[in-house]
């Protein structure tokens, strides 16, 4: 298949973006320009810190801008400079201006981690795992205007199963979605593909997650803590005996009580009821703490856990 390296522009921000950059660079492409988030305070020290894709860029030996908004006419004038053949897109973290849009040759790819139009947005990974999908995937996306409305060229699925956590989610799909793209661009260049457009009145919103919708409550139900506890890991918390506690990794086992009610102990996990069945918790951590094991960390409290301490 006869095709040649483009001239492209790449705009990411974390690590999900940073396989698609690398196999793009890979592949021979002239990446004339990556544009990311600026850097921002983190950490104890709250030192400015570049993002996952700024390092790799860097690493790559590219370009690197970081404009905080691209609607200023400065911005736009020279993002055209570069004279892009395609913009890549891959959770940028801004929405592109129509200006922008409409610059590259042969537009602006997106590379979206839902099979849409179910959960356009911010936080799809996490939403599908939460909602209790049976499976997700990534799409890749000719840009427009709209939030994640633009008409599919590809798309490629994986399914969702009782253990999957966001963390090992987003890092298949983030892979997945790389090899897509580079599919897609090749398909593009010989014009064997074709864009379908979304069906709207199927379309699902991933809103962004909130910090109040870290802290388990008992009175939901195991499977929806199960999947609250996987589809935000590593930050879903309960209280126990006055600490935060962070629940890493969780099991549904059949059994019931008040919920809230700590109802065994064992070597295995920490079973607490739920309001329809109840939560083992085999993997958690303590604030300020290394992440471990149950029987790990019973050892490490010493005077043990008090039966019916837990908060609903």
């Amino acid at each position: 298949m006869n095709v040649t390296p483009l001239r492209l522009v790449f705009m990411g921000t974390p690590e999900f973006s940073v396989p698609a950059l690398r196999l793009l660079v890979e592949a021979g492409n002239d990446i004339v320009a990556v544009y990311t988030q600026p850097p921002r305070p983190a950490g104890r020290g709250k030192k400015e810190q570049k993002s996952a894709v700024h390092i790799a860029a860097e690493e790559l030996g590219l370009e690197v801008r970081v404009p905080t908004s691209l609607k200023g006419g400065d911005e736009i004038k020279a993002f055209e400079e570069l004279k892009p053949d395609g913009a890549i897109v891959v959770a940028y973290g801004q929405i592109l201006p129509l200006q922008i849009l409409e610059i590259p040759s042969m537009g602006c790819f997106n590379i979206h981690a839902s099979l849409l139009p179910r959960w356009r947005g911010a936080a799809p990974i996490h939403r599908a795992i939460m909602a209790g999908d049976s499976e997700t995937g990534v799409c890749i996306m000719q840009m427009e205007q709209g939030l994640d409305t633009g008409p599919v060229i590809a798309s490629e699925s994986i399914n969702i199963n009782s253990k999957t956590n966001v963390e090992e989610l987003m890092d298949s799909l983030s892979k997945m979605g790389a090899r897509l793209m580079l599919a897609t661009l090749t398909g593009v260049q010989v014009d064997n593909i074709e864009a379908d457009p979304q069906d709207d009145e199927k379309a699902t919103y991933a809103a962004k997650i909130d910090k109040s919708e870290t802290r388990i409550s008992w009175n939901a139900t195991a499977d929806e803590i199960s999947r609250q506890v996987r589809g935000l890991y590593p930050l879903a918390w309960f209280e126990m005996n006055g600490d935060r506690i962070r629940a890493l990794v969780v099991e549904v086992v059949n059994a019931d009580g008040k919920p809230g009610e700590v109802i065994a102990i064992g070597p295995a996990g920490l079973d607490v009821a739920c309001a329809k069945g109840s939560i083992r918790i085999a993997r958690l951590q303590r604030a300020g703490k290394s992440a471990m094991n149950w029987d790990e960390f019973s050892r490490g409290r010493g005077a043990g856990i008090d039966i019916g301490q837990m908060l609903p």
